[in-house]
């Protein structure tokens, strides 16, 4: 089965389409055919023939032999994969740090001078080295007694979309995709995203809330790594898809189950134990990468 090689650069970076992509041939060996430019001077695909083998195998050594290459040049993301299907039909996203910009827990955190103390937590917990169930009980109940009027102030003020968000949802949802909006954050946050950006779904945490003001606990049960994968599993099964036609995109340890078992995993801007387990990371582009690596080109998109 034939193999897609993706190659998106970040301008910002000052980086050359045409040398990574000459780069990464010279490396494969091969000639510049069944070239396919995806965005003039940012995104092209190359489509070569791959082994007998089955698709997804064939694809991982050409990834390894391309990552010292590709992977130490900056301002460029990458993909390999089986050419077939790349279109996926369900797209599973995180919120934090992924579709928005901030981590929410630590945004509120700030207004009761506690954003250093929670954040250190939140990063710890999204690299692995935390529990994340007991590390998000934990950051919960420090905000006890928080308003729901700050809640609303953190919304208006804080939550910026991550760039190329909305284009995304709304390009493959315009190509018949079904869209999910999963985080381990809040439902306070992730039904007004979702709203935003156009996911048809969302499921998250809910906050407990008393007199107008934050409990410091959560409604049971805790939405985490196993919510997330569960949530990829009934999806796929109401909708009658294999993993193969599946897109999962998240930052943090508690994303890793949904994107191993998706067909295409990626990492956004991601800690580095995510990053390792995922089948493809995004750490320049925005958002819209993730269409260039399913064979979409700028003029497929909608907003």
């Amino acid at each position: 089965m034939d193999i897609a090689l993706t190659l998106v650069v970040n301008p910002e970076y000052g980086t050359s389409l045409k040398a990574a992509e000459e780069a990464a041939l010279d490396t494969l060996g091969l000639k510049a055919s069944n070239h396919v430019n995806l965005c003039k001077d940012r995104a092209s695909d190359f489509i070569f023939p791959g082994t007998n083998t089955d698709a997804g195998e064939s694809s991982l050594p050409i990834k390894a032999s391309l990552q010292d290459v590709l992977d130490t040049t900056e301002g460029l993301d990458w993909a390999v994969q089986p050419a077939l299907g790349r279109r996926k039909k369900l797209l599973l996203a995180d919120m934090d740090s992924t579709m928005i910009t901030v981590e929410c827990i630590d945004e509120l955190a700030d207004f009761i001078g506690l954003k250093a103390e929670v954040s250190l937590i939140t990063e710890a917990a999204m690299r692995g080295e935390l529990d994340f169930e007991a590390a998000l009980t934990e950051r919960v109940a420090l905000l006890k007694g928080l308003s729901t009027e700050k809640l609303a102030a953190c919304y208006t003020d804080r939550i910026k979309l991550m760039s190329g968000a909305r284009t995304l949802v709304q390009t493959m949802k315009a190509h018949g995709a079904y869209s999910a909006l999963v985080s381990g954050g809040f439902t306070y946050f992730t039904e007004k995203v979702a709203a935003m950006i156009g996911f048809d779904m969302n499921r998250a945490n809910v906050l407990g809330l008393e007199l107008g003001a934050l409990t410091g606990e959560i409604v049971p049960p805790i939405c985490g790594a196993q919510t997330k994968l569960d949530t990829l599993d009934q999806l796929a099964a109401t909708q009658n898809l294999v993993s193969d036609q599946i897109l999962a995109v998240g930052d943090g340890a508690n994303d890793i189950p949904m994107i191993k078992a998706a067909g295409l995993g990626i990492a956004y801007r991601a800690k580095p134990i995510t990053r390792a387990a995922a089948h493809a990371a995004v750490n320049y582009g925005d958002l819209t990468t993730l269409l260039y690596f399913q064979g979409y080109s700028e003029g497929d998109f909608a907003s």
